[in-house]
């Protein structure tokens, strides 16, 4: 960034509070008689009847609209392993993206674990307060073992973003990616190139979805990830493939799509230009992809293209998802968020992403006109249906799969934020 632009950052943040969210009353306070209600004589009633029957949290309290955000610092962004502390401001973030995209109050909590069961004991032990559960920024292996460890021992929706909503946004747009380039998933052969949270969590949402694990190459920093290497963790071995390529040149030759979720200029414009006929290439690493734009465009006119950045088109962001799925979660009181739930959101997202594009989103991102199509095959973050048909999508995926406890909502589906706050 530049000078300015790092200085603006900070200034956002101090400015004109220091940080991105607060508390709010949502009932009177003003009188004695409130008082006496909010707190002390009157707090005793819903005491009385949380114990008496804990789902009456749900009546009584904020429980069903609040999501913990939680990390332990190691893999913040892609900044690394800063700690807790340092963590704080992208919680936050997280938070602020709750609140605006789905109208989910969250809080944001930082733990100073000294080991993977340290923070698994952390969460669950404070899991009830909370309707749902967002982790962040854990590293991988660790994340993966957090994750389970939470989703046996919890009774509600916990969701590893940094994988099940890269891997919900990146399957949609590839879905739609391959039907332009007149391909589809069964067939496309997949080269990943990364072997983290993000793209275990990717490939394995891609299989579900149809993809076949004999046409994915993995590859992390040894090379390509093949049934002879040693040592591999549960969740690299599950994409050991039967193969004799060993490079990203050598698995990048003849195939259909390229995944990256690893660095900078790591996809070289020779590479590229060996991959099948209208290449699909998801270069995600941020801020600089693993191939930029410009050069990848200037070799392949046919190739079909997404980053994570926002000032290209086709940007694979997590926004397009998590306040979604869990508004979605939340109001079907899921007890968690499931693989049918993720299809689901899924195949909303590719859907919307068909339908005509409304006049604000346009506005918004400065365009006379925009529709499916090589530059546009995701939704854009600033699209208000999504609030509406993925909230709907995932909650009914969770009524079909037996994972809820309410049945749809009748005020679905939602329209926006500011009436169901004002509900």
């Amino acid at each position: 960034m530049s000078e300015d632009m790092k200085q603006a950052a900070l200034d956002y943040h101090e400015f004109p509070r220091p940080g991105k969210i607060s508390v709010e009353l949502t009932t009177s306070a003003e009188s004695a008689r409130d008082l006496a209600l909010a707190y002390s004589p009157g707090v005793a009633e819903p005491v009385r009847a949380i114990a008496e029957n804990p789902d009456n949290a749900y009546r009584y309290t904020a429980k069903g609209n609040l999501v913990a955000v939680i990390t332990n610092g190691t893999a913040i962004l892609g900044l690394g392993d800063l700690g807790p502390l340092a963590s704080k401001p992208v919680m936050e973030g997280k938070s602020l993206l709750f609140k605006r995209f789905a109208g989910i109050d969250s809080v944001d909590i930082e733990v100073d674990s000294e080991s993977p069961q340290a923070l698994i004991d952390t969460i669950a032990r404070i899991a009830d307060t909370f309707g749902g559960i967002n982790l962040e920024d854990i590293k991988a292996p660790e994340c993966f073992e957090v994750e389970r460890a939470l989703i046996e021992r919890c009774n509600i929706p916990v969701f590893h973003d940094d994988q099940h909503g890269t891997a919900i946004v990146t399957a949609a747009g590839m879905i739609n990616a391959l039907e332009i380039a007149g391909k589809t998933l069964e067939d496309a052969q997949i080269v990943c190139l990364g072997a983290g949270a993000a793209a275990h969590a990717c490939m394995k949402l891609l299989v579900n979805m149809g993809a076949k694990v004999e046409n994915i190459f993995m590859i992390d920093r040894t090379g390509v990830i093949h049934s002879g290497r040693e040592n591999l963790t549960p969740e690299k071995a599950a994409f050991a493939s039967e193969t004799d390529k060993r490079t990203l040149d050598d698995a990048i030759d003849g195939a259909d799509v390229f995944v990256g979720l690893s660095g900078p200029n790591l996809l070289s414009a020779e590479q590229l230009a060996k991959m099948a006929p209208t290449p699909v290439v998801f270069a995600c690493a941020n801020p600089d992809p693993e191939i930029k734009p410009e050069l990848a465009h200037s070799v392949r006119d046919d190739v079909i293209m997404a980053t994570g950045r926002s000032d290209y088109p086709n940007q694979v962001n997590n926004v397009l998802g998590f306040p979604f799925i869990f508004r979605g979660a939340l109001d079907v009181r899921a007890s968690a968020i499931n693989e049918e739930m993720k299809a689901a959101a899924v195949r909303a997202l590719a859907d919307l992403a068909k339908e005509p594009v409304p006049q604000d989103v346009l506005d918004a991102y400065e365009l006379g006109s925009l529709e499916f199509g090589p530059q546009y095959i995701i939704p854009k973050p600033t699209d208000s249906r999504l609030l509406g048909v993925v909230s709907q999508a995932v909650a009914q995926a969770a009524i079909d799969s037996g994972v809820a406890r309410l049945p749809l909502p009748a005020h679905y589906p939602l329209t926006t934020v500011a009436a169901l706050l004002n509900r």
